[in-house]
């Protein structure tokens, strides 16, 4: 037996109180060496957005004690920052997951035993409300309990820092350092929940703040009143999620009066029992609400995930059926409705500029440039293309958009993470735009592939669950890097791209990237969030159908080829 997990879990034991519902678990699991293995063998990795774990006793997983020592660890970060940080504080929310609230809550306490005020709202909020109470508040960091769209066994820890963002590569490594300088059973200060409240530590966020989120959204309408049909019929569902509030607030201010709600996923549900795995990613996600749309005759169907960060969209096709769009298309109509929707009204800037990620269609670089606005890349992660604002900002460049093809969409400049309350009043606003002209959305999607080029789309990914599936996505990525493909699908590759090498510590990342003699390429990634392989196929071709067919065969070999790889 490795010593180290067992010595580790042993501990665990040892030292968690028997009155610990965590204690029962632990022992529960005594004999059963890949399990303890799989909890034990490393602490729960803080990397790209925080901590992300399944809701059990174990270092490698979400609990108390994992999320009372990383708190601890930002704490003392905090307080190495100056008595100014600590006096800024920190803003905290949670979404609707087992132990969100509970967790936010001891967050909040122990950041208040360390001298640092924490604010805290008094239900669940969504994550973009947060990274933009980070900004209006004037906090020096942020703190979401959540784990977003993954299954109901998972929860989640994200951090972000003064400027509203998720935290920095730099700030994260200072963090992780007094974070691994911690024993997770001594140096944590804490404090009662009420008792920071009453002492002034801990300030319960009113209403207001809920209205000023609200109010920044709104201000970024690009039509209103007569140019809009108010009436179109449109199913939005919360997934049983944060944003069924937020929705609704903002659905009633702009005067939609032909809406509905799912109503079985209307309310938070730490189950997601209507709904399995809360991912609008998926199209499984919008089962219940075709079923609603099929009654009210809607053209349009949208969601958002747990923590309201993530938006999809099914359209009414053409055929009566309806059609779920990929990350990368409701992003080309979002791109189009922005641009044309400001050189309309003459208020497209000189120096307009527009943010994707490196795995994100080059579609809408081709109708950016079209209309004179730059297109920038970052790696993906909303930590990195809102990261871009800052530097758009400082060299006279216009903040108009940035989005990635994992259904992310960030349209406020002062909401610097993916937002799905904006990106879904956007597209709402856009459905009653084109039926005021006598237009569907699915209309609108097919005339860009008419003017812009007839692209295709698809991302798919491997789940591979545990560290035996963290060890082949390893083994995937070194065995493809050691034998890269020179043909594809009877397509000569041109060049290959691998981000682990690149010069701008911006691009560092464990990417490859392939371009295909036919313009078609394609990019594989580990996840930084969850335990996944993904991949990312782009082509364009003289027809859809034709685009379609050969990103098929291309995403065929490759996947093949990867899962050889044992």
């Amino acid at each position: 037996m490795n010593s180290s997990y067992m010595d580790r879990y042993e501990a665990w034991l040892n030292q968690i109180p028997e009155s610990d519902p965590l204690h029962e678990e632990l022992v529960a699991i005594q004999g059963d060496e890949k399990e303890i293995r799989e909890r034990f063998i490393q602490d729960l990795a803080f990397g790209t957005a925080g901590l992300r774990g399944i809701v059990q006793a174990g270092t490698n997983r979400m609990n108390f004690y994992t999320v009372g020592r990383a708190t601890q660890g930002i704490a003392n970060y905090i307080i190495r920052q100056g008595q100014s940080a600590m006096d800024k504080g920190v803003v905290i929310a949670h979404d609707p997951r087992h132990f969100s609230k509970e967790f936010s809550q001891f967050a909040a306490g122990i950041f208040a035993a360390n001298g640092i005020k924490a604010y805290t709202f008094p239900d669940l909020r969504p994550t973009p409300e947060l990274a933009y109470m980070v900004r209006k508040l004037g906090t020096i960091s942020g703190i979401n309990i959540t784990a977003s769209h993954n299954p109901k066994e998972y929860n989640g820890y994200k951090a972000y820092w003064e400027d509203g963002c998720q935290v920095s590569s730099s700030v994260a490594d200072g963090m992780l350092e007094e974070i691994n300088a911690l024993d997770y059973f001594s140096g944590i200060h804490t404090m009662d929940f009420s008792e920071g409240v009453n002492s002034g530590m801990i300030t319960i966020l009113d209403e207001s703040y809920d209205r000023d989120y609200l109010d920044r959204i709104e201000s970024i309408a690009i039509h209103s009143g007569d140019e809009l049909d108010l009436s179109i019929p449109l199913v939005y569902t919360p997934l049983n999620g944060a944003g069924s509030l937020p929705f609704r607030q903002m659905m009633k201010d702009r005067g939609f009066t032909n809406w509905h709600i799912v109503e079985e996923q209307s309310m938070p549900d730490p189950d997601f029992t209507t709904v399995g795995y809360p991912n609008p990613e998926s199209p499984k996600a919008f089962a219940m609400s075709e079923e609603l749309g099929r009654k009210v005759n809607a053209e349009l169907l949208m969601a958002t995930d747990p923590d309201s960060d993530r938006f999809a969209i099914e359209l009414l096709g053409d055929d009566g059926n309806y059609v779920w769009l990929n990350g990368n298309q409701t992003g080309y109509l979002l791109v189009n409705y922005i641009l044309e929707g400001h050189k309309d009204a003459g208020t497209l800037p000189d120096r307009g500029a527009m943010v994707k990620s490196i795995v994100t269609s080059d579609m809408s670089s081709v109708m950016a440039e079209a209309y004179g606005v730059k297109m920038f890349e970052s790696l993906t992660g909303f930590k990195n293309i809102c990261g871009r604002i800052p530097f758009l900002e400082e060299n006279n460049y216009t903040y108009l958009f940035g989005y990635e093809e994992s259904v992310g969409y960030a349209a406020c400049p002062d909401i610097r993470d993916k937002d799905g309350i904006s990106a879904g009043m956007l597209v709402a606003e856009a459905a009653a735009y084109y039926r005021k002209q006598g237009k569907t959305l699915w209309q609108v999607l097919e005339g860009l592939y008419e003017t812009y080029g007839y692209y295709a789309e698809d991302e798919p990914n491997l789940i591979l669950e545990g560290i035996e599936g963290a060890e082949r996505i390893r083994r995937m990525m070194e065995t493809v890097r050691a034998n890269l493909p020179t043909e594809v699908a009877g397509r000569a590759v041109s060049n290959v791209v691998d981000y682990l090498n690149a010069e701008d510590p911006a691009f560092k990342s464990n990417v490859l990237r392939f371009y295909l003699e036919d313009g078609s390429w394609f990019a594989i990634r580990p996840s930084g969030t969850e335990p996944k392989i993904k991949f990312y196929f782009y082509t364009r071709q003289n027809s859809r159908a034709e685009a379609l067919a050969a990103n098929a065969e291309i995403k065929e070999e490759i996947l093949n080829l990867v899962n050889a790889i044992e």
